[in-house]
């Protein structure tokens, strides 16, 4: 398994702050995660990984929550960390939250972005997204996702069509999921397939008391207000496990390209008080 983009030399600043290991969404979708990378990796150790089966991390076989956790064990084994920070993104925000349930001594803070998204949220999201398309590229992605084998024109079509409405910016929208469609790919379909499965069989909801235990001080969920799935899940997520939330305006499911500045102060601060000095 590979571990693309694992800092870029000693920090200078911070050379007892402990490290942060980036988890990227999908499941199913390479690592996109070095502009968050960017935003901190004068400040600390930034360890980004594709997920097996994603990106550089090419592999057959069946996925399930154990393993993927296990394997975040091992990266943190191989890059000789006892404990890390830990920030998710969409998808990977579920894996964080799970590997703080089954490796609570392992998880020094966690910063969740755009996730995690627990109880009756997809009603409003599936509706909010119907309403960001039009007729005819609804009409346009239900025949693309009937088709078995899509070419690869076809492909960025759907990808496009199902990513546009991610975007709170729609003028920019559809550039934004283009963009994502070109370069996100292969997709692993049955990845996504299998660990979907496997969250709903085993809902992050029914440990929200558990969560609330282990969650390490000073702990932030960051959120976008335009992001199609509900902010408001995201607040009430945030009074449950008291944890601090910070919904930025004008933003959507990733709120550091369309509200960068807005973004890197916040996702700054939570990393800061986070990552020590740990002696």
């Amino acid at each position: 398994m590979t571990a693309p983009g694992c800092g870029r030399g000693p920090p200078t600043r911070w050379p007892r702050e402990l490290p942060v290991v980036l988890i990227h969404g999908g499941p199913g979708v390479p690592d996109y995660l070095s502009p968050v990378s960017d935003m901190i990796d004068d400040m600390c150790i930034v360890h980004r990984y594709d997920q097996r089966g994603t990106g550089g991390s090419t592999w057959k076989g069946k996925h399930t929550l154990t393993r993927h956790l296990h394997d975040l064990a091992l990266l943190l084994d191989a890059w000789g960390h006892d404990k890390a920070v830990l920030v998710g993104h969409s998808f990977g925000t579920n894996l964080a939250s799970h590997f703080l349930l089954t490796h609570p001594d392992r998880v020094a803070g966690l910063v969740q972005l755009a996730g995690p998204f627990v109880g009756g949220w997809r009603q409003a999201d599936q509706a909010a997204q119907r309403e960001r398309r039009t007729a005819e590229q609804q009409a346009r992605l239900d025949e693309l996702e009937a088709i078995e084998a899509r070419t690869d024109g076809e492909e960025i079509d759907f990808l496009t069509l199902s990513w546009c409405t991610d975007h709170a910016d729609r003028s920019r929208a559809w550039e934004w999921a283009l963009t994502s469609a070109r370069t996100l790919r292969p997709i692993n379909y049955a990845m996504n397939a299998q660990l979907s499965a496997a969250t709903k069989a085993d809902p992050l909801e029914a440990h929200v008391p558990e969560l609330r235990e282990l969650l390490p001080a000073g702990s932030m969920i960051i959120g976008g207000e335009g992001d199609s799935r509900p902010a408001d899940a995201l607040r009430r997520l945030g009074a449950s496990l008291d944890c601090e939330v910070v919904i930025i305006p004008n933003a959507g499911h990733f709120p550091w390209r369309e509200a960068p500045d807005q973004f890197r102060t916040s996702f700054r601060a939570a990393v800061k008080r986070q990552i020590g000095p740990t002696g």
